[in-house]
């Protein structure tokens, strides 16, 4: 498509939303940073018109820099050494969706610097973007499906801590984990909502399940054979999902551990790949590349862990209660593993990666998965022993922040695949998050050392 036809189609969708909601004043243009929080500025509606048909869209390139405080942290040539300069982005095709959860009538809209004159290397969309680019030089097109679980908890914390819902029916607190599917009829309307506003994003969520913990759920989307979209789904979703459950008197959260008694919280993501003539290579040669993008996936998964695991927090869920997996491994239909084959014909045949937490980034996690996938296709190596022929079959992992992005720094198969800049960047912001988060005595501190 040329650079005219892009800017007419862009057009043409602004004037159709602008006539659909004619209330609409106002579109948040947003875009992921590094942590996983939208950052982006609010544009009157005639602006976003004449940026539709060609004007410039700059933002500081440094706020995908931000930590998960929304402060900026010193790293390498950025942010207090580079005079902190605009850079180019783009409006995202097909994504200027009304937002219903606002007070207001308001539209949102996804940008990035991914396809302008100048990207920027360490953008997480960017960053998942080269990689799809690379397995399509190849001939590789990988079909995605994102899983994220959440917990619902009352809208007002008690001395900073989270509370059960209430069942909006009995009024009592649900504290009993269970997969009832009353559940389900017991949180309809919020649930049903969320689902309803997802899918006028232009999200493919469709299944819901009530999982083990109180309150907590899980929301399936479509497979879809666009990575970054997949990726944009899931990003999507848990905004508008926060959005939806204030609405109705009530906290959404991703966080990946929030009790410690009761099950995190995950993002599974299905991968499989397809040739250009729409052959599932993962099912050729008796399986042998579904192997070898295995045994990839396994040797990246101790080098990216502060992907899967983005804070503090998300370490907490790795060996606790249910299905949460304390060693790298792969198995056939087995929810205790990282990697898990679902039964399924050879035309839908496909990994379940298992080990990312719902916090995490949606862009990096795939990036990841895809980088090990491509990885091991490359390599041609066969994988440890599933854990069916073996239980105690695993990799070690890097069990906390600072250790994990020890690992992550110098791997050569995490720089070539994700890139030297990026990997970089990350790593010195996740350690850089890390010692602001030890810039507060806590109440436990004072407990036992006081």
């Amino acid at each position: 498509m040329t650079s005219t036809q892009g800017f007419a189609d862009l057009l043409s969708e602004v004037r159709a939303f602008r006539s659909q909601h004619p209330a609409v004043r106002y579109v948040d243009l947003i875009s992921l940073d590094i942590p996983g929080y939208f950052y982006g500025k609010r544009y009157p509606i005639d602006m976003l018109e004449k940026v539709a048909a060609g004007s410039a869209l700059k933002l500081p390139q440094n706020c995908v820099l931000l930590g998960v405080q929304g402060g900026l942290f010193d790293i390498g040539d950025y942010c207090f050494n580079d005079g902190d300069p605009d850079a180019p982005r783009r409006l995202i095709a097909g994504t200027l969706k009304p937002v219903s959860w606002e007070r207001e009538p308001l539209g949102q809209m996804l940008i990035s610097s991914d396809g302008t004159a100048a990207p920027i290397e360490f953008e997480p969309r960017e960053v998942l973007a080269r990689v799809l680019q690379r397995l399509q030089r190849r001939g590789i097109r990988p079909v995605v499906a994102f899983e994220l679980e959440f917990y619902l908890f009352e809208r007002t914390l008690q001395d900073g801590v989270p509370q059960f819902p209430r069942d909006p029916l009995s009024g009592d607190l649900d504290d009993q984990p269970n997969m009832h599917i009353e559940r389900l009829s017991r949180f309809s309307d919020v649930l049903r909502e969320m689902v309803e506003t997802a899918n006028a994003q232009g999200v493919d969520a469709n299944v819901i399940t009530a999982e083990l913990g109180p309150g907590q759920f899980e929301i399936n989307f479509g497979h879809c054979d666009d990575g970054l979209r997949a990726a944009d789904w899931a990003a999507l979703f848990c905004r508008s999902t926060r959005g939806v459950a204030l609405k109705h008197g009530l906290r959404a959260s991703f966080m990946s551990k929030p009790y410690l008694q009761a099950p995190g919280s995950g993002m599974h993501v299905h991968v499989s790949l397809y040739d250009q003539a729409g052959n599932n290579l993962l099912a050729a040669d008796e399986q042998r590349p579904l192997r070898h993008a295995v045994a990839g996936c396994l040797a990246l998964l101790p080098h990216c862990m502060p992907i899967f695991a983005a804070n503090h927090n998300a370490f907490r869920r790795y060996g606790a209660m249910v299905n949460a997996a304390s060693r790298a491994s792969w198995g056939f239909e087995d929810r205790d593993a990282c990697i898990r084959i679902p039964e399924s014909d050879p035309r839908n045949l496909r990994i379940e990666h298992r080990l990312a937490g719902a916090d995490a980034n949606p862009y990096l996690v795939l990036a990841a998965i895809l980088a090990g996938m491509e990885h091991g296709l490359d390599a041609a190596q066969e994988p440890i022993a599933p854990l069916n022929e073996d239980r105690g079959s695993g990799i070690d992992f890097p069990k906390d922040l600072l250790s994990a992005v020890a690992a992550m720094r110098d791997y050569p198969p995490v720089l070539e695949g994700l890139g030297e800049e990026f990997v970089m960047v990350y790593c010195e912001n996740k350690r850089q998050d890390h010692l602001a988060f030890m810039q507060e005595v806590s109440a436990r501190e004072y407990r036992w050392f006081l």
